[in-house]
């Protein structure tokens, strides 16, 4: 089992490179002489039979990255061409070091001009790398335009150039590469925002770096693996009944919105939840129970009806198909006082949003950045723009756990590591596919007790069962359904 993949700010990655320089007697262009080595195995690895490789260098450590990636090419026997955006004379410091010495070994150093990467079988983006910020000059976005018209992959030395390395926004334009390898720290831009789409496979090299002690070096981000999963669902004593595996109520589904409630009872059951209990709108119920037998479905016209069912509940989840309406409203007053373990999602975060309620206990907050922008006062755009910095104020206005949901879904919680989650596929993107992952955090948090893991645990398998349909059907046409079926197999350790 591979360990999580530790992710940190471009300003982090900076502060590590000037410790190694500092503190540990690593001079600078021993690390760029690490880089450059380290993106040619990568190249080689990944176009085992590519020989005419194209360098786009510019004026910074990056360009410097790739000269060297240049002059150990030639060395090794590939016919390499380097066409620099800036030239020669106006580099500084180790880049000029890169490029004299790529000169002195006979590697010729060419302005750059579109028409040469006609040539390349792979071009090689060391253009801009951390070092931007803002609007891109004319000539870097020609040159980023180019690259992506060209039909040739790209494989880019630590960022796409123009992305923003640490929120994953583009810059006017980015280079989209097939591979990206990335240095000393993995940037949390490459999993933010636009970042997977223009990183391609993410591959990391820490260039002999080691991450010192001190809180300046935390990282904002681990990714989720499968122990994740066996972490908040250990294997299961033989002499086990279902009453050792918590009492969920599903509170959702206004009149003639059956789908949401039957959705999120079928993942919570599938993830091994001892008893599932859903709260609806009376004429709810015959659909609900006919499609799914082993769910208790209750109708409900008020809140006083819940007393009851809440009371034997171990966690409440409320939210899906709610509405926004006085019942809405009426059935989320009880649940925030019901004193239970909350999963609050979908019209119920609205509600809180509309009355700036901050919920108590233990809770968890499933918002997609719509849901986020309202809580946040704010346009979801601007949730996407910074994912980070939006799910690190959900969680201070908020409080509990929040899951931000979206093409790398992001968890958080006051004083922990933000988890990141690399797997799932835009087929998810479909409709219940929240429901189905309310009701999995839901029936996780049941059985193990803790927030903070069931979110993660049910996260991470609710994206597998994403990606086994995906492999199986593809990505078009994916059914909520179907994923909610396919959980079981993962939260039973599936590889």
């Amino acid at each position: 089992m591979s360990p999580p993949r530790l992710l940190y700010s471009v300003a982090q990655v900076r502060a590590l490179d000037d410790h190694a320089i500092r503190v540990a007697g690593v001079p600078g262009y021993t690390l760029m002489k690490r880089a450059g080595e380290a993106g040619l195995r990568a190249l080689r690895v990944r176009w085992p039979t590519a020989v005419e490789i194209v360098v786009v260098t510019g004026g910074g450590n990056n360009g410097g990255d790739g000269f060297v990636l240049a002059r150990f090419g030639r060395a090794a026997g590939l016919s390499v061409r380097v066409l620099a955006l800036t030239p020669v004379a106006a580099l500084k410091g180790d880049a000029r070091h890169a490029a004299d010495d790529y000169a002195a070994g006979g590697g010729r150093i060419e302005p750059f001009t579109v028409a040469a990467l006609a040539e390349a079988e792979v071009i090689v983006d060391a253009l801009l790398g951390t070092g931007v910020r803002g609007p891109l000059r004319a000539d870097w976005l020609e040159a980023i335009n180019a690259i992506n018209a060209s039909g040739r992959p790209a494989f880019a030395l630590d960022l796409p150039s123009g992305l923003d390395g640490d929120t994953g926004e583009v810059f006017g334009a980015a280079v989209r590469a097939e591979c990206t390898i990335t240095f000393v720290g993995v940037k949390t831009g490459l999993h933010l925002g636009h970042g997977p789409e223009h990183a391609g496979r993410v591959l990391f090299d820490d260039l002999g770096v080691s991450v010192p002690a001190g809180a300046e070096f935390q990282p904002l981000l681990e990714s989720l693996t499968d122990v994740d999963i066996a972490r908040a669902l250990p294997r299961r004593a033989r002499n086990a009944n279902k009453g050792d595996f918590g009492h969920v109520l599903i509170i959702g589904s206004g009149a003639g919105m059956p789908g949401a409630v039957r959705l999120a009872g079928e993942a919570c059951l599938r993830v091994g939840a001892g008893l599932v209990t859903t709260a609806t709108a009376a004429a709810n119920v015959a659909p609900i129970a006919s499609g799914r037998p082993e769910l208790i479905c209750l109708g409900i016209d008020s809140a006083a009806q819940l007393s009851g069912p809440m009371s034997k509940a171990d966690v409440i989840a409320i939210g899906p198909g709610l509405g926004q309406g006085p019942w809405a409203q009426e059935l989320l007053s009880a649940a925030l006082g019901s004193g239970k373990r909350l999963v609050i999602d979908a019209d119920a975060l609205n509600l809180l949003a509309a009355g700036r309620t901050r919920p108590s206990g233990e809770v968890i907050l499933t918002p997609h950045p719509g849901e986020a922008g309202r809580l946040l006062g704010i346009s979801s755009s601007a949730v996407q723009a910074d994912r980070l910095g939006a799910l690190n104020q959900l969680v201070s206005r908020y409080g509990g756990v929040v899951v931000l949901k979206g093409a790398g879904t992001l968890i958080g919680m006051q004083d922990q590591i933000g988890a990141l989650c690399e797997r799932g596929n835009p087929g998810m993107a479909a409709p219940g596919m929240g429901d189905v992952l309310t009701g999995a955090i839901a029936g996780v948090l049941a059985q193990c007790g803790d927030p903070w893991q069931a979110a993660r645990a049910a996260v991470q398998a609710h994206a597998l069962a994403g990606d086994e349909l995906a492999r199986s059907g593809g990505e078009r046409g994916m059914l909520s359904l179907e994923l909610a079926r396919g959980l079981t197999h993962w939260v039973n350790g599936g590889t």
